[in-house]
This record gives structure tokens, sequence and C-alpha cells, in this order.
């Protein structure tokens, strides 16, 4: 899943500047009580221990030889990295979790009265590969509401910028601003066990996602009716 492969990304571009002295018995940010990682909880093992024996016998395999015109061209057709969120076939289009876009209108939790599945509910899918109930989307969005306020300080960055400035950079100052909040690197700054940085990162993710509206909604007053 893709926080578990986030996870292992981390923990490997981070791994040589992880402090050596960190202390045991440390206390770090506390985690949710997210109905979503406590389900991740449930499931990340398993699949951390077969990504463990996935690379330990087969990761000499190769997967493929890289040509001049790919480098040259953007890469095109390198295998690179691992994602199973979704896949986009030529013939057959794209595939969410193995699950068609018909598939996901049909199987996922609607709003009442409504005729297209809930984004929270296609989140859940894309996290963990299931499909969620109508009680599981319905905790998603209360959480991302409970998360989405963005603090004073960056409002006020945001606030301060010029209107003439695209709104593209001023949302993504608007991104950067918000590390000041990130549980994970408070995390990693206190010395967390690498086995558990999915949980961290996960909990950055939620609070983006949460706050990304109302970001946007600063930065389009801010450009249009400045």
């Amino acid at each position: 899943m893709i926080v578990g492969v986030l996870g292992a990304a981390v923990g490997r571009s981070h791994g040589a500047m992880f402090c050596a002295g960190a202390k045991r018995g440390f206390s770090v940010a506390p985690l949710s009580q997210s109905i979503l990682l406590k389900r991740l909880e449930e499931i990340v093992p398993a699949y951390q221990e077969r990504v463990k024996k996935l690379r330990k016998e087969h990761g000499h395999v190769k997967l493929g030889e890289v040509t001049v015109d790919q480098v040259y061209g953007g890469m095109r057709g390198i295998k690179g990295l691992v994602t199973e969120t979704s896949l986009l076939d030529a013939d057959e289009g794209i595939e969410f979790r193995g699950y068609t876009i018909p598939q996901c209108q049909e199987l996922l939790p609607r709003a009442p009265g409504g005729e297209e599945p809930l984004p929270e509910g296609l989140y859940w899918l894309l996290v963990t590969g299931e499909i969620p109930t109508t009680e599981q989307v319905n905790a998603l969005t209360a959480e991302f509401h409970a998360r989405s306020t963005i603090p004073d300080h960056v409002e006020s960055i945001l606030r301060s910028l010029p209107a003439s400035m695209h709104p593209m950079t001023q949302f993504s100052i608007g991104i950067m601003a918000l590390q000041t909040e990130s549980k994970f690197a408070r995390a990693y700054n206190e010395g967390v066990r690498k086995t558990e940085y999915w949980k961290y990162i996960f909990e950055d993710n939620m609070d983006m996602i949460a706050r990304l509206p109302k970001v946007a909604a600063t930065v389009f007053h801010n450009t249009y009716n400045h």
C-alpha cells in the first residue's frame, strides 16, 4: 500500500541522517485515533513482511534495460518505482486497486441522493486496497473536517503575498509553510524508529489533504478579491 511504500522510501532517504544518539524511551508526537490509521495498523505489518520477503528472494532480479533514447525522452517506459494504487492500460483504461472506474462508481459509497462516489471512499480504497463501508467513509469525512484548520501564520503569509503572484506559487508557499505542523518531522527529530515512520507520514498526509481546501480558498481570495 502507498503508506508502506512511502515509509520505506523515507527510511532510505533519511537513513544517513538518522541520529545515532537518539534516545530510547523517547516521547514523540501522539498519533490520532483515526479509523483509517487503526485499519492500516492491522494490515501494514503483513505488507511490510511481504515486501521484505520479496526483496530478499528476488532483489537481484533485473526488471529491464534502459536505452539512451529513453533517458533523453523523459524516461518513458523505464521501470523506476513501485506503485500499487493505480494501473493505466492503453486498452483497458485506468484501474484503481484493480477496480475500473465503472466498478468504483458502482461499489464506493455515495452521499445521500448523490450519483457519484464520495472522494473519501476512493481515498480509502487507494490507501488500503479495500472497498470501505458507508460508516467508514462518513468517519473519514468527519476526520478531514476536524483536521482542516490552518495555523494563523500560514494564513498571514498567504495574505501578505502580492495578488500578482501566480496562484500556484502562492499555493506552494502555503504548503511549505505548513511544515511547522509536521508530525513526522517532530517524531523524526525525537528518534522514532524507522518501522514507525509510516504512521507519522500518514498523519501528515491526512492533515495536508484536510488543509488544502482552505489554503486554496485563501489563495483564490488573495488573487481575485485582494
